[in-house]
């Protein structure tokens, strides 16, 4: 459990806990920016961009908004009125970094979704 001055010191300057960045593959490209871009409504993008800015500024933060997956890997949850957005990452010192976005129907997550964002995550720790 963190203890408040853990929390102090990595508030920066706009009172952000967590900075967000973005996954860049190998050929330079960041495929959760372009799933936002691409994939969603620009309402969606509002409802997605405000969960991440409460995780940014009130990290940690649980249910209903993050679920931890497994050591290193939580999901983010937005709900819209037609369907669920799912954003996959990891904390790295004071930087969450998006590995993985998806869009769904049902309540579960699909297995091929987890393991994109394992195999980004492990690029991450391990290098390429």
């Amino acid at each position: 459990m963190r203890t408040v001055y853990d929390t102090l010191s990595f508030v920066d300057k706009e009172g952000k806990v967590l900075s967000v960045k973005f996954f860049v593959s190998e050929q330079g490209q960041e495929p959760v920016r372009k799933w936002l871009k691409e994939e969603l409504t620009q309402e969606q993008r509002g409802a997605v961009g405000d969960d991440i800015k409460t995780v940014e500024f009130n990290w940690p933060i649980g249910m209903p908004i993050v679920r931890k997956i497994e050591p290193d890997l939580w999901e983010m949850r937005t709900k819209f009125q037609d369907g669920i957005a799912r954003v996959f990452f990891t904390v790295q010192g004071a930087r969450m970094i998006l590995l993985h976005g998806i869009t769904k129907k049902s309540q579960k997550t699909p297995e091929e979704a987890l393991d994109t964002a394992r195999k980004r995550l492990r690029s991450i720790k391990f290098g390429r």
